[in-house]
């Protein structure tokens, strides 16, 4: 079976004309700065964060305010993780480009409403935040077509290539933007929104005026039901691990909290209706079928897992280097986030040069031994780091990182170049959509669970070491015993965040202005809290990158189970294609 005369001449049309001349390079330069844009953002705000708080006039470590913190670092991967599957499957039906130089245009108009934030405290706070969500709706919208519009526009032996630009440019952005949030906010928080300003109008104008539907979309009905149950499930499930993070009651996280379990409960359950409903219609959101394809099902689920190492990876090496490493190498408090994203540059070093360089060999060679050997690589590095001690010496740390980026890197361009050329043409955008929708629900999971994890290592060890530091300061036993027992969550926030942590805890009680001057200086100083705090965290840190080792490992062997593509996997798309597209009879 196979598809009309009149719909095989437009694809042919299309297909040629993407593929020539200097189309393809236009495409590539143009969603490259997109997936740049749009990453950069999920994390330029973790640096700037003190800035903006205090821009705003609000703490975000008082107990009352932590859920404004965890929402503007979270509200950004729940909203793309939750939406770009269905609007991957909008630009299947009513066009990629569209679907994509609309999304330009939001993220854009949200830069402009967050930096002109005309309100101060939780007021203030809730417009970002709400922004921030609209903003990464403009995301999604180009993460979720990116992909595809590069899969249609190269062929498929410079899929790997184009792709490989295109993802470590993403990727790497997610660093990048730890740095700039950092050299931003040092002169003005508004800045960390108004930078992508011009580079959003440029990008839109040239989207608009140099992009062309190459695809043959496919109009269909909207799967409302399966787009309802999905949005619901993933939210439902994400929004729960966000509040995980969250102490309960006298518990240091909240995975005991009902209303979190429930969540947990409900977002499973509503994401196996939403597998029964795509089942049954006629034009689901997304063909579930897609999954029977090997390098499909088995590139992303080891994208999951290589997302949830990674995310892990992320926010220990910045709590690592601003609380602890840095203050003992005399920086202050106050200025650790912004170095701590210069020290953290191999890292970023390693993406972009291993990205490019695996996505053309594996146009020469397959997919499967690079992104297998990119996850074993950075498996190796996670263990590498666990044997480093706190107190490191920088050089084994930044060649251990750099590793660690260039194994991402090896498995990011492959894996992603071996996903998209697995799929019939006209599913390329809802492919796209889950690929995005697996690697940032993995770095959401990843903050939720390494989070959890090093909390309740920490909260296991660092009530007896506090109460033992703050006794021999000075402080009275009750006190002391009183602030070591509180969660632990608000002093790992301060300490990735810049605040000195001691004076966090102790600047409530009124201590400091009772305390001898000497030992308020010890106290708040930059050697106390690293010294302190340094035991308790290596525990932590110990079965944070023991899990992150095992996620890699356990990623590199479902990207080596995708084995070589058989003649009649190599085949699938081309048969499905001419299934779904066939003429009724």
């Amino acid at each position: 079976m196979a598809t009309t005369a009149s719909e095989q001449a437009a694809g042919n049309r299309g297909v040629t004309g993407g593929r020539s001349g200097a189309y393809k390079w236009v495409a590539l330069s143009n969603t490259t700065l997109a997936m740049t844009m749009a990453t950069i953002d999920a994390s330029i705000v973790i640096i700037a964060m003190p800035a903006i708080f205090r821009g705003i006039n609000l703490n975000p470590l008082t107990p009352g305010n932590v859920t404004y913190l965890l929402w503007m670092i979270m509200g950004y991967l729940l909203v793309q993780s939750v939406l770009v599957v269905t609007l991957g499957r909008l630009g299947d039906m009513f066009g990629r480009v569209k679907i994509y130089n609309l999304g330009f245009v939001v993220f854009t108009g949200a830069s402009i409403a967050l930096s002109l934030d005309p309100m101060q405290g939780q007021a203030g706070a809730l417009w970002l935040i709400v922004w921030r969500m609209v903003q990464a709706f403009g995301g999604a919208m180009l993460m979720a077509n990116s992909a595809a519009i590069l899969t249609d526009a190269f062929p498929p032996g410079q899929r790997g290539t184009a792709l490989g630009i295109n993802q470590i440019a993403g990727i790497s952005g997610q660093f990048i933007g730890l740095l700039l949030g950092g050299v931003l906010a040092a002169w003005d928080w508004r800045s960390v929104f108004w930078i992508n300003v011009p580079f959003g109008v440029f990008g839109t104008v040239w989207a608009y005026k140099s992009l062309k539907e190459i695809a043959h979309t496919r109009k269909a009905r909207i799967d409302w039901a399966g787009n309802i149950t999905f949005a619901a499930g993933a939210g439902l499930l994400l929004t729960a691990i966000t509040f995980g993070i969250r102490p309960y009651g006298t518990s240091a996280t909240g995975w005991g909290n009902p209303e979190v379990l429930a969540g947990l409960v409900g977002g499973v359950a509503l994401l196996a209706l939403f597998c029964l409903i795509e089942t049954k219609v006629a034009d689901p959101m997304f063909r579930l079928s897609l999954f029977r394809i090997r390098a499909f099902m088995s590139g992303n689920i080891a994208s999951l897992l290589g997302a949830i190492a990674r995310g892990g990876l992320q926010f220990m090496l910045v709590i690592w280097l601003a609380g602890i490493w840095l203050p003992l190498h005399g920086y202050d408090f106050t200025v650790t986030p912004l170095w701590a994203g210069i020290y953290m540059l191999p890292l970023t070093a390693g993406f972009l040069i291993a990205g490019p360089l695996s996505g053309r060999l594996s146009d020469k060679y397959g997919s499967r031994p690079f992104a297998t050997a990119g996850l074993l690589v950075a498996a190796c590095c996670f263990v590498g780091l666990m044997l480093l001690p706190i107190n490191f010496s920088y050089w084994p740390f930044a060649l251990l990182i750099f590793g660690n980026g260039v194994g991402s890197g090896l498995f990011a361009s492959p894996n992603t170049a071996a996903i998209m050329s697995s799929v019939p043409p006209h599913h390329r955008g809802a492919a796209s959509g889950m690929r995005s929708t697996f690697q940032n629900s993995g770095m959401s999971l990843s903050i939720g669970i390494f989070f959890s994890l090093l909390i309740a290592g920490l909260a296991s060890t660092l009530p007896h070491t506090l109460t033992s530091g703050l006794t021999s300061q000075a402080v009275p036993l009750a006190d002391a015993s009183r602030i070591a027992h509180l969660p632990p969550v608000s002093t790992v926030f301060a300490a990735m965040l810049g605040y000195n942590p001691v004076q966090n805890l102790l600047a409530p009680t009124g201590l400091l202005h009772t305390l001898p001057a000497h030992n308020v200086a010890l106290l708040t100083g930059r050697q106390f809290f690293p010294h302190l705090i340094s035991g308790p965290f290596h525990h932590g840190l110990m079965i944070v990158f023991t899990a992150a080792a095992v996620m890699s490992l356990a990623g590199a062997a479902v990207s080596w189970l995708r084995g070589k593509p058989s003649p009649e996997e190599e085949d699938a798309a081309t048969v499905m294609d001419a299934v779904e597209t066939a003429p009724a009879e």
